[in-house]
């Protein structure tokens, strides 16, 4: 009977939210707390309910475990909605929007400068091949966004290979966390992941890591051992690509999932967000939200107490192991070994997938474009057989990018 009423619960929960605005629900709810513990003259100002926050690594910030990601919306309403329930840890890139992002942050900041010290601003380098142009592109950040520092930089934009992570790097680190430019320092990645994050935990300067991880990537061995392994250094992990989202081909598969976490009162995305953090060792699942519904949604899945279930859990590692076909895990080195002249497998992935399952095919276009065109005009007559025999999520490699092709080109 107990679960039966949680269930109900939960599910007036979701509904409530819908209709009137996490905010008022909780509100309302802290406002009853108050009358009951205070006389009717001393009231207490109801408080919209915090995200709850996690430790990040060894760095002794608390962080939300909810991050607001995609670059951090323009959208100021946005913004100020994340702030309300606590989300300050923002996240943007040198390139989010064209640099729109990073001066949406601005505009807001320069509106509202008390809000600096309240965030946890991260961002992204772009393309620097040095240290100089590595400050150049901070400094460049630091003035869009008008302040003074940042307090996660990611240094390394999409790193696939752990060489990057050299003795002149660190200098530069030193040197930007001397000059009061940056906080912490670490990179982002989303190929050849488990490889990046074992090579992190043993060097002692990486502060945090921006990495891929979710229902799917959770059932390799490899990254397990790599999470756990930065995990006891002390580098902190916030999580993206937490949708775990192929091509979009839907099928039975795909009902059965959204079937299911219906029934236990949340939507599958939700439930992935849930996934992800019931992993301890996770500081915050950095999320794409754009718009106030998928912010609220977001927030209340993970204000929910309910945790999944070994059920829930089961009923994913099937769901993943099902669908494997339609998403590449990023284990580049795989597909690069097999094709020495288009090393750019697992990029067109991506982008197929920005454009197939996000709908951003300007954005798609945009980093296909960058392919250089010696190696574009190689695509549609290569033999993709070797690496298709050997890709661990028996991707059709070849398929995939002629549709690639015939949508980004």
């Amino acid at each position: 009977m107990k679960a039966k009423q949680n269930n109900i619960d939960r599910r007036a929960f979701f509904k409530a939210m819908g209709a009137a605005g996490l905010a008022s629900v909780f509100a309302s709810a802290q406002t009853r707390g108050a009358n009951q513990a205070n006389p009717p003259e001393k009231k207490q100002k109801p408080k919209i309910p915090q995200v709850p926050r996690r430790k990040l690594g060894k760095t002794g910030v608390d962080v939300p475990c909810l991050s607001l990601g995609s670059g951090a919306p323009e959208d100021a309403a946005v913004l100020r909605k994340a702030l309300d329930w606590g989300v300050n840890c923002w996240d943007t890139s040198y390139v989010a929007a064209g640099g729109n992002s990073e001066l949406g942050i601005g505009r807001y900041l320069s509106k509202n400068p008390e809000v600096r010290n309240k965030l946890f601003l991260v961002t992204k380098e772009s393309d620097s091949k040095t240290p100089a142009d590595l400050d150049k592109c901070l400094r460049t950040s630091l003035e869009r966004m008008k302040t003074s520092y940042v307090d996660l930089y990611i240094g390394v934009y999409i790193m696939s290979d752990p060489a990057k992570l050299t003795d002149e790097l660190r200098q530069w680190v030193k040197s930007a966390k001397e000059r009061k430019l940056i906080r912490f320092f670490g990179f982002s990645t989303h190929k050849n992941t488990a490889r990046c994050l074992a090579a992190a935990a043993k060097l002692g300067w990486i502060d945090a890591i921006v990495t891929a991880y979710n229902f799917r990537l959770m059932q390799n061995p490899q990254m397990q051992a790599a999470v756990e392994a930065c995990h006891k250094a002390g580098v902190g992990l916030i999580a993206i690509k937490t949708q775990g989202m192929g091509q979009r081909i839907r099928t039975e598969k795909d009902k059965e999932l959204v079937g299911h976490f219906q029934q236990r009162g949340f939507t599958d995305g939700q439930a992935k967000i849930k996934a992800v953090l019931q992993d301890k060792r996770i500081s915050s699942a950095c999320v794409a939200m754009n718009n106030v519904a998928l912010l609220t949604s977001n927030v209340a899945a993970v204000l929910d107490k309910t945790k999944l279930t070994q059920a829930d859990m089961k009923v994913f590692r099937e769901y993943a192991q099902a669908t494997c076909s339609g998403y590449c895990a990023g284990c580049a080195h795989i597909c690069d070994s097999a094709l020495p002249d288009v090393p750019y497998v697992s990029d067109i992935m991506r982008y197929l997938m920005y454009y197939n399952s996000y709908g951003d095919k300007d954005r798609a276009r945009e980093l296909f474009a960058k392919i250089p065109g010696k190696v574009r005009n190689k695509l549609l007559s290569t033999d993709y057989s070797l690496a298709e025999a050997h890709c661990p999520q028996h991707l059709l490699i070849g398929k995939l990018v002629a549709e690639a092709v015939s949508k980004l080109a």
